[in-house]
């Protein structure tokens, strides 16, 4: 079955402004904004809790079976830090944030993570390891890098998206389909 609205996911290191952007894009499209942090509270896709970086870990397998009949429809920006486990044929567009050390290291304390947690996280965004993940998931013209270090980088991120989302519509229109998709 052919969507007829694009998914997108919105993933970097935490602290990159998945999240920010995420919401922002969804009221700006249409599109709806999918957390893929509250989808394992509610629907308890929890394998268990790492006491050491102060997280659940995720059972990715039961994550993929409660959220695919709403991507297979389409309309999503899915909203997390790890891309590569959704399947190609669900997603449209890889958008991965980046920021530099300083700014992730602030935002991260601001948060209250504790020390190992920060520093895997600055360790995983210097390495470019959720960059290099998209890229060896998914084709190269479905993956975007962008910038989220200030207000403006945003601004300018989402208005590029946008667009893309505006270019999606269009190309995938249906024959004799007039109007705008939006």
């Amino acid at each position: 079955m052919a969507r007829d609205q694009p998914n997108i996911i919105m993933t970097g290191t935490p602290g990159v402004g998945k999240t920010s952007h995420a919401e922002v894009l969804a009221q700006s499209t249409g599109l709806k904004h999918l957390s893929v942090n509250q989808i394992v509270k509610e629907r308890n896709c929890q394998e268990r809790w790492d006491v050491a970086m102060q997280t659940w870990i995720v059972d990715e397998d039961k994550l993929l079976d409660v959220i695919e009949d709403e991507l297979k429809i389409g309309g999503y920006i899915i909203d997390w830090h790890a891309c590569d486990l959704f399947p190609r044929s669900w997603i449209d567009l890889v958008v991965v944030l980046r920021t530099d050390s300083a700014n992730l290291y602030d935002r991260l304390k601001a948060r209250g993570y504790p020390e190992a947690k920060l520093q895997e996280n600055l360790d995983s965004e210097i390495m470019e390891v959720v960059a290099e993940e998209a890229r060896a998931a998914y084709d190269e013209e479905c993956v975007v890098e962008l910038w989220s270090r200030t207000a403006e980088e945003m601004e300018g991120n989402v208005e590029r998206v946008e667009q893309w989302v505006q270019n999606w519509r269009t190309d995938n229109r249906e024959p004799g389909e007039s109007g705008s998709a939006d």
